[in-house]
């Protein structure tokens, strides 16, 4: 009898640990510094679950690439309305819209299927305002073009890529929007100096940046923080993307979870606070435990939450 009363004791004290522990994340997710967000899909395709995660874990804004088996943006209008309603009803508010606009080669201009694909871009555009409107958002995730696995970008792509930079966020303004371009690996923006040169040449108030730097150490950036830093204009990254990478000894970076990789987080969040940083800083976990993103988008945003108490 008093063996099984330990038990159901040790049991019952597990249980209060758990939720006390559960209840000082919630707590530090709610007095953070920051705005944090997840992209929904690094949780589960069906936003239903990702909400509930995010609502368990007390944040309050999300990032949306795909859900329910399409892309956003290539979901009918009804299931765009009906996202944005599962959103309201758990307290959660779309920080910034994904889209894959501009995340396609450099189309050649002389053929018609290369207008006809620059074509689909500007249409892919205002699909993205259409969506973004419904779902709560006017921050749109796009890209600066992309090149094969194994090809050398051209330096003679970039004045034509910069102007149809422009051309997307004067369209944007008009259209009541701000676009946060994505570096990423194999576009013709990847890296910190490349997002500089980009906001150098591209100095329209509606575009600014989705700061990844872990995007950038994947492209071959040794320093993403705080060298790679250095050279943004801090006032015009719009959004930020936070997960961790280690470094391969032939240069190269794998993804892993918060904290325990070689990015300097409590550095890089001491450096948005120093310079005003106002937007939202979004987990993009990008990598599984047991097969599973939830599984990691929790160990990484427990981590992440840990990392922000000692910022």
């Amino acid at each position: 009898m008093q063996h099984t009363n330990r038990r159901a004791f040790l049991t019952l004290s597990a249980a209060v640990a758990l939720q006390s522990s559960l209840a000082a994340r919630l707590t530090a997710a709610e007095r953070s510094s920051f705005r944090l967000a997840i992209t929904t899909d690094e949780i589960d395709d069906d936003i239903t679950v990702a909400a509930g995660f995010l609502k368990r874990f007390g944040i309050k804004h999300c990032e949306i690439r795909g859900y329910w088996g399409k892309y956003n943006t290539s979901q009918p209008i009804e299931r765009a309305h009906e996202a944005r309603q599962i959103l309201d009803d758990a307290g959660i508010k779309l920080a910034i819209l994904d889209t894959g606009f501009f995340k396609v080669g450099v189309p050649d201009l002389t053929t018609v299927d290369g207008k006809k694909a620059l074509d689909k871009q500007w249409a892919l555009l205002d699909k993205a305002f259409e969506r973004a409107d419904i779902m709560g958002t006017k921050l749109i995730r796009t890209f600066a073009f992309t090149y094969r696995r194994g090809e050398t970008p051209s330096r003679l792509h970039y004045p034509w890529i910069y102007e149809q930079v422009q051309e997307s966020a004067a369209r944007a303004k008009k259209a009541g929007f701000r676009l946060a371009l994505e570096n990423v690996g194999g576009s013709y923006v990847a890296t910190a100096a490349h997002s500089a040169d980009l906001l150098k040449a591209v100095k329209h108030p509606a575009l600014g940046l989705t700061w990844d730097p872990n995007n950038s150490a994947q492209s071959g950036d040794k320093e993403p923080y705080p060298a790679g830093y250095k050279m943004l204009d801090a006032n015009r990254i719009h959004h930020v993307h936070v997960r961790d990478y280690k470094y391969n000894a032939d240069g190269s970076a794998d993804w892993c979870g918060v904290g325990d990789g070689d990015f300097d987080h409590v550095g890089q969040l001491q450096a948005f606070l120093k310079d005003g940083y106002q937007g939202v800083v979004s987990l993009e976990t990008h990598f599984k435990i047991d097969d599973s993103k939830a599984k990691a988008s929790e160990y990484s945003i427990k981590a992440l939450l840990e990392i922000i108490e000692r910022v």
